[in-house]
């Protein structure tokens, strides 16, 4: 059975067009809509189409949507995909058809001309190839909300996803980091409808602190032992300088030195975190 998941505030006049092409393509999925605290007609129009609706008494994230979507599904199979008319449903017969031949998650991978601006397409390939340097894997699209899971699968990571908008980080990083293999399939994204609720001042240093996140989901010492490497050759290079100009070690070299070991023991202990974090119990 096929579950597809919407999570929506305030998209009513998007998913007044989209569930009756969801309902013509996918006709025996179920489909549930996950009201994120809207204040429009989002309930109302889902009880019109004859569509699931699980509300929620105030706004808990795009990710607290997901969640929730993903426990009251009853489907082997979940589709995510936003609510906001952006995906096209005739796109989910491909995605499936990727699981058949094997793989536990498949992403609707954006080209740039799906990039909601410029600023957003930089910081999105910047995260893409990030992530592709940690897992020694191409990612084409490391944030695009569209994809299709095994249930099971995606269900074992509920518990690491955060409420906002970085659960498709995070679900991605969860399944290469438990050789759950992962494809990508190229998608084209129509302009969504009504306004985004990304804030790109609010949201900024979010997008920052992913790229951190990035590596602590997988492997956290491919952060910290380079950055290790630079203190230590930055106290070694001013160590020399002070060594040729007065022949003498200063305190800033062993700071600097005290810092690479501090930062790389952090990285060891953040190691050994990330493996308990991902211990599944037999």
């Amino acid at each position: 059975m096929l579950s597809i998941i919407l999570p929506a505030k305030n998209e009513a006049p998007a998913l007044a067009g989209l569930l009756p092409r969801l309902r013509a393509v996918q006709p025996q999925a179920e489909i549930l809509v996950i009201d994120d605290g809207s204040t429009d007609g989002t309930r109302a129009l889902c009880a019109q189409l004859d569509v699931v609706c699980l509300s929620s008494p105030y706004a808990m994230g795009n990710g607290a949507a997901i969640k929730r979507g993903a426990r009251a599904a009853k489907g082997d199979v979940l589709v995510l995909m936003d609510g906001d008319g952006q995906h096209d449903p005739n796109d989910i017969a491909r995605l499936l058809a990727e699981l058949d031949r094997g793989f536990d998650m498949v992403v609707g991978a954006r080209d740039r001309s799906g990039q909601a601006g410029a600023g957003r397409a930089l910081a999105n390939g910047l995260y893409n190839r990030m992530a592709s340097w940690m897992t020694g894997h191409h990612i084409a699209d490391l944030t695009s909300g569209f994809r299709a899971v095994r249930a099971d699968k995606f269900r074992e990571f509920l518990y690491l996803l955060p409420n906002g908008f970085s659960y498709p980080t995070t679900s991605t990083m969860a399944f290469f980091r438990s050789a759950y293999p992962v494809a990508y399939v190229p998608i084209t994204v129509s302009k969504r409808i009504g306004k985004s609720h990304i804030r790109p001042l609010r949201d900024g240093l979010r997008f920052l602190v992913i790229i951190f996140k990035i590596a602590t989901l997988y492997s956290p010492l491919k952060l910290f032992l380079p950055a290790s490497a630079i203190f230590f050759v930055l106290g070694l290079l001013n160590y020399l300088h002070t060594y040729l100009d007065s022949g003498r070690l200063t305190n800033m070299s062993a700071l600097l030195w005290s810092a690479a070991v501090i930062i790389f023991l952090i990285g060891l202990v953040s190691e050994q975190i990330t493996n308990l974090t991902y211990k599944r119990d037999g």
